[in-house]
């Protein structure tokens, strides 16, 4: 029998259940995919991470999976990998960690005032959505763009954005992964949320890559290279965006609540 240590890492955020909650695996020896999905599936969160060191120092694989399938970028389960591995001794505080990814080599800076992730900017086009073209489940769109297989719609204000009752039906339906919904924040530069049904996760709690993208689509419209983030799901999540060239990083932090073991 396989023993495999695992956690569950609250992230972007210092207070146990809020923010995004994460698997996290710290291999030792390699798992075949089959079984990185099964466990995935098992623990039956937005997504479940798998890291495995290389022979470079400092440099791992990660993986990352929702409970149906392989993703190819993934925020907060990087952050929450990033904590996990401070935490276990994989790392230290102030060291950078690479991580090689589906998405190209990611970096992790890890210090007492939280995690900085460089990512990928996600470059956005504005578009009319072919159904969607005027409101969005009776919200009013100001604005919709494109970005890999997912849609921005932006919104009246923040009371429009926490309000919204997405039918995730129509989501599933009408997008190839899922639905980003914005508008400028009231304590907030921005506020959004994230609903992707055809991934396995209807409503995520607070979504990383969607902000490599909101970065894009912000900037192009304010000209901020800066931006105070918050995802207004129920469990809610504040990150720290800053735009550089193509790259953006994304600040926050995270909080272990769980440890347990995977027997295989």
């Amino acid at each position: 029998m396989l023993t495999i240590p695992i956690a569950v890492v609250d992230a972007f955020t210092s207070v146990p259940f809020s923010g995004n909650p994460a698997g996290v695996c710290l291999l030792e020896q390699s798992l075949t995919k089959e079984q990185m999905q099964s466990i995935a599936m098992e623990m039956n969160l937005s997504e479940t991470a798998f890291v495995e060191r290389s022979d470079e120092p400092g440099n791992f694989s990660l993986r990352w999976f929702t409970p149906t399938l392989e993703i190819d970028l993934c925020g907060h389960a990087t952050l929450a990998s990033s904590f996990w591995m401070l935490k276990s001794g994989w790392t230290r505080e102030g060291e950078t960690v690479y991580f090689q990814t589906r998405s190209g080599k990611l970096s992790v800076k890890c210090t007492s005032e939280g995690l900085t992730m460089d990512f990928p900017l996600i470059p956005t086009y504005p578009d009319t959505h072919p159904f969607f073209k005027e409101d969005l489940f009776s919200k009013k769109i100001v604005k919709a763009a494109q970005l890999r297989r997912n849609w921005i719609f932006e919104l009246e204000n923040e009371k429009a954005v926490r309000e919204l009752i997405p039918d995730f039906g129509l989501i599933s339906a009408h997008s190839e992964e899922g639905f980003i919904i914005t508008a400028q924040g009231e304590k907030h530069d921005i506020v959004s949320r994230f609903f992707g049904p055809n991934v396995g996760v209807p409503e995520d709690p607070v979504t990383g890559f969607a902000h490599c993208a909101l970065m894009d689509y912000w900037n192009q419209k304010t000209g901020k290279t800066q931006l105070n983030a918050f995802q207004a799901s129920k469990r809610g999540g504040e990150l720290t965006l800053e735009k550089h060239d193509d790259r953006v990083l994304i600040q926050g932090q995270a909080v272990l609540v769980l440890t347990g073991f995977i027997h295989l």
